[in-house]
């Protein structure tokens, strides 16, 4: 389709949005600045358009140039977006809020996870005072069957829903294990059953993660709350977290 005389063709003027998208995910993924070559390469964009996306983002501060090194980031606009979006986000406001108290009250680390496209993410954080703080970086995909709160997120899904949504090597865990797909979507079940869920030495073999499903006016999670704490964890400590969770969770739940 050729141009039309008001600029590119609605194809073009996609193509371009797909490419900043790209552009974005690619900086996101990577969480360290870098070279546009670089960044063109693992697109797959010739290196010309990705210069003259760049170019105009930093225009709009949406990245700024970082060092001597023709490197580059995400801009002061990419904060404001995202403090835009906390403030007016009425869940979030009340999700951080939850969290301070929760990470202050049991002195374990608490976090509220969500899904983005087929991983889980830890959408925010809080440390607590006690000297366990193994962790996931807010931002970082991670596949949903190595988190308590991946069979939460996923516990409105069918079983062939399921099967289809997770990829197979996603039941890879990071020390080589294999999880059975039949028994994780048993998990899946007993999350949803049960309202709550907790995993132990799956991510990581010191680690207990234990979750409760934040969910909207149809039921579905579309976010949870869990703690982070140590593998050994006496059996009282957890009931008592995992109590205060699903109470929390529960309470932001929408239930109109």
């Amino acid at each position: 389709m050729a141009a039309s005389k008001k600029g590119a063709s609605p194809a073009e003027r996609q193509n371009g949005i797909d490419r900043t998208i790209d552009l974005l995910e690619a900086l996101l993924h990577l969480r360290a600045p870098s070279k546009l070559s670089d960044l063109a390469k693992q697109m797959g964009a010739p290196r010309s358009t990705v210069y003259a996306i760049a170019n105009r983002l930093i225009e709009a501060d949406l990245l700024e140039s970082v060092g001597d090194g023709g490197q580059v980031y995400f801009g002061k606009a990419v904060h404001l977006y995202g403090r835009a979006y906390a403030e007016a986000n009425p869940l979030h406001r009340r999700c951080r809020e939850a969290l301070d108290r929760l990470a202050t009250q049991h002195s374990a680390t608490a976090q509220l996870c969500a899904l983005r496209g087929r991983k889980y993410v830890v959408v925010d954080t809080r440390d607590g005072s006690g000297l366990f703080r193994i962790t996931t970086d807010v931002g970082i995909e991670v596949p949903l069957p190595w988190t308590a709160s991946g069979r939460l997120l996923l516990d409105h899904m069918s079983p062939a829903e399921i099967r289809a949504f997770v990829p197979k090597e996603d039941f890879r865990l990071p020390d080589g294990r294999v999880l059975d797909v039949d028994d994780f979507i048993k998990d899946v079940a007993r999350a949803r059953r049960d309202g709550k869920c907790v995993t132990t030495a799956l991510s990581d073999r010191f680690t207990s993660c234990l979750a409760a499903p934040i969910r909207d006016k149809k039921g579905v999670a579309v976010a949870t709350l869990c703690f982070v704490v140590p593998a050994d964890s006496v059996k009282e400590r957890r009931t008592a977290l995992l109590d205060d969770l699903v109470a929390t969770a529960t309470e932001l739940s929408d239930r109109s």
